[in-house]
C-alpha cells in the first residue's frame, strides 16, 4: 500500500475481535469486558495471525481513559455520596488499606520493593464501576440501599484513584530525598488546587454557556463535537498547563457538565463514544498479556486472585457488619467488590511507566481481572442462598 493504514487495521481488527468475543461472552452470561480482553490477547503480539499496532492501540486507549473519566465525572453526584458517607468513607478506606497491605506482603515475597507492592496493592484494591453497575442492574439492586452503598463505595475508590494518579508521579519523581519529595508534593498540590478552582469556578461559568450556545443551533453533531472537545481539551489543558493527569482534567470537565442543565444530553452524546474507545482500552490491555505467563507466573496470579476474591471482600464484609448492617447487605457489598477492572489497569500502567515494576504485573492483573469479572455475577446470584 502507498500509505500507512495502521490505524484502520488496528480499529478494524481490534473492534471486530472485540465484537465477536464480546457477543459470545454476553451470550454465556459473562461480562463483555472478558471478551474484550480476550480479543486483545488474540490480536496481540503473543498470539499467531493478525497483530494490531501496539502504539496505535495505546493512543486509542488513552482516549478511552479520558472518556471513561469524563463519564465518571458526568455521573458523579456529591449528594449521593453524602447520603451514605458514614459507611462508605471508612469502609472504602479500610478496604483499600487492607488490599494495599496484602499486596505489599505478597509482592515482597516475590522480590518486589515495598513501594512497588504498595502501588500493586492499590491497583487491585479498586473494583470496576462498569462491572458493578451491570451486576447490580441485572439483579435489580441498583436503586436499593445496598446498591447505593456499593456505588458510593466505588465513588470513594474512584476519587482515591484520581488522587493517586495525580500524586504518584510527584512521589516517584521526588528523587528519593524527603525534602525533594515534599517540595514536589507541595508544588503538585498547589497546581492541583489551581486546576480544581479553575475548572469548578471558571468552568461552571463558561462551559454551560458554551453548551447552551451550541444547543440553540439545533445541530446534534455540533453538540456532540462540543462535548468531545470539552472532554479532550480540558484533559490536555490539565496536563500541559497544570501538570496534572489528563484523567483528572477529564473527570473535572465531566463534573462541570454533569452539574449543568445539559447533563442528560451530554451523557447521551458522550457515552457511545466512551463505550467505543473503552472497548479499545480493554483490547489494548489484553494485548499486553502473554499467555505463556500462566505457566511461569501462576503463583503470582493465584496470590492476586486470593487478594481480589478473599482479602478485599472480607475487609468490606467486616466493615459493613461493624456498622450494624444486615447480613445480606454485608454479603452483597463484599461480593460486588470482589473484582477488578479498568482503574486497576490504569494504575498498573502508571507503575510500569515509572519503573516500579516490569510488565509482568500485567500477567497477574489481567487474568485475575478476567476470572474475577467472570465469577462476580455468578457469585452475586447466590447471595440469597448463602444468607439462608
Amino acid at each position: 500500500m502507498l500509505h500507512n493504514v495502521d490505524l484502520i487495521l488496528t480499529l478494524a481488527g481490534g473492534l471486530s475481535a472485540a465484537l465477536v468475543l464480546g457477543f459470545i461472552t454476553q451470550k454465556l452470561r459473562m461480562s463483555p469486558i472478558v471478551g474484550y480482553l480476550l480479543a486483545g490477547i488474540i490480536v496481540g503480539p503473543y498470539s499467531p495471525g493478525f497483530v494490531a499496532d501496539a502504539d496505535t492501540a495505546s493512543q486509542c486507549a488513552e482516549i478511552g481513559i479520558i472518556l471513561l473519566m469524563f463519564g465518571v465525572g458526568l455521573h458523579f453526584h456529591l449528594k449521593d455520596l453524602l447520603a451514605v458517607q458514614r459507611i462508605v468513607l471508612p469502609g472504602a478506606t479500610a478496604q483499600i488499606g487492607a488490599a494495599t497491605l496484602l499486596g505489599m506482603v505478597v509482592s515482597h515475597g516475590f522480590g518486589w520493593s515495598w513501594s512497588a507492592g504498595a502501588v500493586f496493592g492499590m491497583a487491585i484494591s479498586v473494583a470496576s464501576t462498569v462491572v458493578l453497575t451491570r451486576v447490580l442492574s441485572d439483579n435489580k439492586a441498583l436503586h436499593t440501599t445496598t446498591g447505593h452503598v456499593a456505588l458510593g463505595w466505588l465513588v470513594v475508590e474512584d476519587l482515591f484513584t484520581i488522587l493517586l494518579l495525580v500524586l504518584l508521579p510527584a512521589i516517584v519523581g521526588g528523587g528519593g530525598q524527603s525534602e525533594s519529595v515534599w517540595h514536589v508534593l507541595a508544588v503538585t498540590t498547589l497546581k492541583l488546587g489551581a486546576l480544581v478552582v479553575f475548572a469548578l469556578v471558571v468552568g461552571q461559568r463558561i462551559i454551560p454557556k458554551l453548551l447552551a450556545y451550541v444547543a440553540r443551533t439545533g445541530t446534534r453533531d455540533l453538540f456532540t463535537l462540543s462535548v468531545l472537545v470539552l472532554a479532550l481539551g480540558v484533559a490536555v489543558g490539565a496536563a500541559n498547563f497544570f501538570g496534572a493527569s489528563m484523567a483528572l482534567g477529564a473527570f473535572l470537565s465531566g463534573m462541570v457538565v454533569g452539574q449543568s442543565e445539559f447533563s442528560s444530553q451530554a451523557a447521551a452524546e458522550a457515552l457511545p463514544m466512551r463505550d467505543a474507545f473503552a472497548v479499545l482500552f480493554f483490547v489494548s490491555v489484553g494485548m499486553l498479556f502473554n499467555p505463556a505467563s500462566l505457566i511461569s507466573d501462576w503463583p503470582l496470579i493465584l496470590a492476586t486472585l486470593g487478594i481480589v476474591l478473599i482479602g478485599k471482600p472480607l475487609a468490606a464484609f467486616i466493615v459493613v457488619k461493624l456498622f450494624g448492617k444486615p447480613l445480606r447487605m454485608a454479603l452483597s457489598v463484599a461480593v460486588a467488590l470482589a473484582q477488578i477492572g479498568e482503574f486497576s489497569f490504569i494504575l498498573a500502567a502508571m507503575g510500569i511507566s515509572h519503573g516500579l515494576f516490569g510488565p509482568e504485573v500485567n500477567n497477574a492483573i489481567i487474568p485475575a481481572a478476567m476470572i474475577s469479572i467472570t465469577l462476580n455475577p455468578l457469585l452475586y446470584r447466590r447471595i440469597d442462598g448463602a444468607v439462608r
